[in-house]
C-alpha cells in the first residue's frame, strides 16, 4: 500500500460487531493493516482486550473496544450515540448457527437463532444506516450466508433468517444507494471457524477467515453490492435454487 493511500485510511474507522468470532478477527487484522481505527464490539468486551493490544501493537493503529449485547435493541442507539465519532465502515459479523434438531424442538433455541442472524443484526444496522445517511456517507458490510438462498430441511430455522438478512440488505442498499452509502452483501459459504469445528466441510468450498476477510476489503473498495467469497459457490447456489419444488422436496440437502 502506498504511503498516499495509508495515510488516508489512517484517517477512516472501521467497526467489526461480531468481534469475537474467527471472521471478525481476522477482519479487524485486514483494516488495522490498512492504517484505518478499529472499534471491536462485542457481548463480553473483555474477551477482545488482547486482540485490541495486539492491534495496537502489531500495526500502531487506534483500536477501542466497545460491549454491546446485540440482543439488547434498546442498546444499539446509546452504543453509537456514546461513539466519538460515527465510524467509516460497520461490518456486521454476528451471528448464531445453532442446531437445527434442537431448534425445530424447541422454540427458544429457533427464536434465539432468528434473532441473532436477522432481527438484531438488522435492526442495529438500521440504526447505523440512519446516522450515516445524515452524514452522507459510509460503508454498510453484512455477512450473511448461502444458506439463506433456499431452505433446506438440514438447516432452514438458521437459513430463513439469513435469507431475511439479506433481503434487508438488499433494501437497505437501494434505499441508500443515491445517500452516499455503500451496502454490501457478503456470503462466505462454508468458513473453517471454531463453529464449524468437528463438521466435515469439502476443502474446495471452504474459506479460512482470512480469506473472507480479504475479499470483503476488497469487495468494498470496488463498491460491489454482493459477493459470494468462492466464486464456485454461485454456479451451485443457482442450481440449487432452480431445482422444482417438488424434486428439492425430496432430497436430503
Amino acid at each position: 500500500m502506498s504511503d498516499t493511500k495509508r495515510a488516508a485510511m489512517a484517517t477512516q474507522t472501521a467497526m467489526i460487531v461480531g468481534a469475537t468470532s474467527d471472521i471478525g478477527r481476522a477482519l479487524a487484522r485486514a483494516y488495522a493493516a490498512e492504517g484505518q481505527s478499529i472499534v471491536l464490539c462485542a457481548r463480553r468486551p473483555e474477551t477482545v482486550e488482547r486482540d485490541a493490544e495486539d492491534l495496537r501493537l502489531r500495526h500502531g493503529t487506534t483500536v477501542s473496544v466497545v460491549g454491546l449485547d446485540l440482543l439488547d435493541t434498546p442498546a444499539h442507539a446509546r452504543v453509537l450515540d456514546a461513539l466519538p465519532v460515527l465510524p467509516d465502515t460497520v461490518v456486521m459479523v454476528a451471528g448464531l448457527l445453532g442446531e437445527q434438531p434442537r431448534a425445530a424442538a424447541e422454540i427458544v433455541h429457533a427464536a434465539e437463532i432468528m434473532r441473532s442472524n436477522y432481527e438484531a443484526p438488522a435492526l442495529f444496522l438500521g440504526e447505523v444506516a440512519n446516522r450515516m445517511e445524515r452524514r452522507g456517507s459510509g460503508t454498510i458490510i453484512g455477512i450473511s450466508s448461502v444458506a439463506g438462498d433456499r431452505g433446506r430441511a438440514t438447516n432452514y430455522v438458521y437459513g430463513s433468517a439469513k435469507a431475511g438478512f439479506t433481503a434487508f440488505l438488499s433494501g437497505l442498499r437501494n434505499r441508500l444507494a443515491r445517500q452516499g452509502v455503500h451496502v454490501l452483501t457478503v456470503k462466505p459459504g462454508f468458513v473453517a471457524t471454531r463453529m464449524t469445528e468437528g463438521m466435515d466441510l469439502p476443502k474446495a468450498l471452504t474459506a479460512q477467515p482470512e480469506e473472507v476477510a480479504a475479499a470483503v476489503v476488497k469487495a468494498a473498495a470496488r463498491q460491489r453490492d454482493a459477493i459470494y467469497v468462492r466464486r464456485v459457490w454461485w454456479p451451485i447456489m443457482t442450481v440449487i435454487r432452480l431445482i422444482p419444488e417438488q424434486i428439492f422436496k425430496r432430497m436430503k440437502l
